[in-house]
């Protein structure tokens, strides 16, 4: 294994920074590239086979390109809907990211779990799979909240948030028979614990928050463990579509270790 070959974390956008914080604290010497698909976001209001395709060619071409050692899907609504065609196709390990059912389940108090997540990511059958096999007993009340990515994205470029997203989200979730008993939330998209401060106000003090960046974390490191890494160049963001604003992204960007920017030729 070339110990500069570098990690590939890939998501629509900037929401799998919140996996790269994560990964940051487990393995501060791995190189980094990460891989945001603006071209094609929102997934979240695709279908899966538009996603699916997408998601299988985006991945191939970045392999081929470069080299990484592992590849992780950092996004929810990829994950659910591509991550084994992924596998398939790609000789490189590759970790997804599924909703956090389970340690929501075994967090709840009062029996109650929401989750947010996209339009494509509340409708999978994996989700309904997934509730099944870790929350049999309990309540899961779910909520496409869409408008959150592009309030994840906007922070991320320095903009405030609408509380009026925040509010139609949790209301999306509190209005549901017994949402009112609601104690542990499932962020089941990457973009969402980026907005953790805002929902954490609006829910109150008494709403515990849950997501999956930790354990992917753990899953890469146990996959990589005994490797070489060598940093033998500033990690980078990748962009598929250069958009105006990015450079109003180099800020936070670089907060995360990110101190190169470019767009995928």
């Amino acid at each position: 294994m070339d110990a500069a070959a570098p990690l590939l974390l890939f998501d629509s956008g900037v929401g799998g920074l919140s996996v790269l914080a994560a990964l940051r604290r487990v393995l501060p010497d791995a190189p980094v590239i990460y891989a945001a698909d603006n071209g094609g976001l929102p997934y979240g209001t695709k279908s899966e086979a538009e996603i699916a395709a997408r998601v299988c060619g985006l991945l191939g071409r970045m392999s081929e390109r470069f080299r990484p050692r592992l590849i992780c899907i950092a996004c929810n609504t990829a994950s659910t809907i591509a991550l084994a065609m992924v596998r398939d196709v790609l000789n490189v390990p590759v970790v997804g990211t599924v909703p956090a059912i389970k340690p929501a389940a075994e967090a709840t108090r009062s029996g109650v779990i929401g989750l947010l997540g996209t339009a494509a990511t509340v409708r999978q059958v994996y989700v309904d799979r997934l509730e099944a096999d870790h929350a049999s007993g309990k309540t899961l009340l779910r909520f496409a909240a869409s408008e959150l990515i592009g309030a994840a994205e906007a922070k991320l470029r320095g903009k405030a948030v609408d509380p009026a997203t925040i509010a139609r989200a949790v209301a999306g979730l509190r209005d549901q028979p017994r949402g009112d008993r609601i104690d542990t939330v499932v962020l089941a998209c990457t973009h969402f614990p980026l907005l953790t401060d805002e929902l954490a106000s609006t829910f109150g003090p008494d709403v515990r928050f849950v997501d999956g960046a930790e354990g992917i974390a753990r899953r890469i490191a146990h996959l990589t463990a005994n490797q070489r890494f060598a940093r033998l160049r500033p990690d980078r963001a990748i962009f598929t579509r250069g958009d105006p604003d990015l450079d109003a992204l180099r800020p936070a960007l670089a907060r995360y270790g990110l101190s190169e920017l470019e767009v995928l030729a």
